[in-house]
């Protein structure tokens, strides 16, 4: 690795440091490959595990021992590592990223990691979001390449995010407390960044009926299936796009032959919000469901597994920072609203600053064309680097106010 010429902080440019990440980028695209050559599916604890000590082998080898370091154990989920490099702010700041995947075990034997001509990289995971994971660990390099002051960093890496991080979100909530600010190095949208995303809603919702011969003794049923039909409309009634809220009914099941009257069926249900005022909303609907069969019973399980993310007030101050450093080395940023969740969502719901999407540029998440945009890479980097950079001088390592 090279090391520029000792350069005081006022003469340093955002572009002086991608242009130091572009000289590395045979580095950068090597760590890239080895965490995507590493299977990681939420669902496959051996691998998670597999991958996670790599995780940690990683940092050492790049960074250096952590001054404090915590592998929370889960005993079906992944590990969530939390390790801490301090810097020079008393407070740290939070990069969140996630090592699982949606990827079964196998995927890479017929889907490698490769460089394409097209000047894209692709490989499962690489843009949801193992090259994120590499962006964030080289900013704080990058920084260390420049003697430039960089606030100390507390990494949370976890193993379980494809899930809705069931096991993580308290050690997440935790960790934000005592913060200058959360960045989450989730993909991010073209140049653009994320500030609000919206809550998450996971629902399955079981009709009981009477079972009875569908010819010989019809009135004896009450149906299941027809009373799970009715309820289906009833729910999709509650969709409002206006106000962001969308519910969808993804598989039904139910009933078992033909000539028999449906003793049981289900449906599972997928609800974005945009406010939390219309998740509270859902939770009424949800308490009020009938059949109109007094005989069928019906029950709801779920949960709301992400709450929405809102760009309060102390996020905002965090967007301006990022967005001074983006109009510096490229271009300035757009605040980005997006239907899916993440971690962020944990930081924001707390009153937190918290920015998302701070990972690759790319494109294709969760399908077979996932890739990244191998030279943007370099302009990422530098992007979160000169955000800690920044806060490591803003408001001299004190915290911002919460959201409220």
């Amino acid at each position: 690795m090279t090391r520029p010429p000792h350069r005081k902080a006022h003469d340093l440019s955002a572009k002086s440091l991608s242009t130091w990440c572009r000289g590395e980028l045979d580095e950068l695209l090597g760590d890239v490959s080895m965490l995507v050559r590493h299977e990681s599916p939420s669902g496959e604890k051996a691998l998670l595990d597999r991958t996670a000590d790599s995780i940690m082998a990683w940092l050492d080898r790049r960074l250096g021992a952590p001054d404090h370091w915590t592998r929370h154990d889960h005993a079906e989920h992944g590990d969530l590592l939390e390790v801490t490099y301090s810097g020079a702010t008393g407070a740290p700041v939070l990069m969140i990223g996630h090592y699982d995947t949606v990827w079964p075990s196998g995927t890479l034997d017929g889907w490698p990691f490769a460089v394409r001509a097209d000047g894209t990289a692709t490989g499962p995971g690489i843009y949801d979001m193992k090259a994120g994971l590499v962006t964030g660990v080289w900013a704080v390099l990058a920084l260390r390449a420049f003697d430039l002051p960089c606030p100390t960093v507390r990494f949370l890496f976890n193993g379980d995010e494809e899930l809705g991080s069931p096991k993580s979100r308290p050690h997440i909530e935790r960790a934000a407390q005592d913060c200058l600010a959360a960045l989450v190095l989730e993909p991010g949208v073209g140049w653009d960044v994320k500030t609000e995303r919206k809550g998450v809603g996971i629902f399955t919702v079981t009709t009981h009926g009477v079972e009875a011969h569908a010819g010989n003794n019809p009135t004896d049923g009450a149906s299941a299936v027809h009373a799970l039909a009715e309820i289906v409309h009833q729910l999709t009634r509650e969709a409002d796009h206006d106000r962001g809220t969308t519910i969808n009914v993804g598989t039904i099941s139910g009933g078992t032959a033909r000539n028999v009257i449906a003793g049981q069926a289900s449906c599972l249900i997928d609800i974005r919000v945009s406010e939390q005022a219309e998740a509270e909303r859902i939770d009424r609907v949800f308490a009020a469901l009938r059949a109109s069969d007094p005989r069928v019973r019906v029950r709801v399980d779920g949960r709301w597994s992400r709450p929405p993310m809102r760009l309060g007030p102390a996020s905002r101050t965090l967007f301006d920072l990022a967005n001074d450093v983006a109009t510096a080395l490229r271009a300035p940023l757009d605040p980005i609203s997006v239907g899916g969740g993440s971690d962020a969502n944990f930081v924001s719901a707390l009153g937190l600053p918290v920015l998302d999407g701070l990972g690759a540029s790319g494109g294709g998440a969760h399908a077979r064309h996932e890739h990244v945009v191998v030279d943007d890479i370099p302009d990422r980097v530098a992007l979160v680097a000169g955000l800690l950079s920044r806060l490591a001088d803003e408001p001299r390592g004190q915290r911002h106010p919460q959201d409220g």
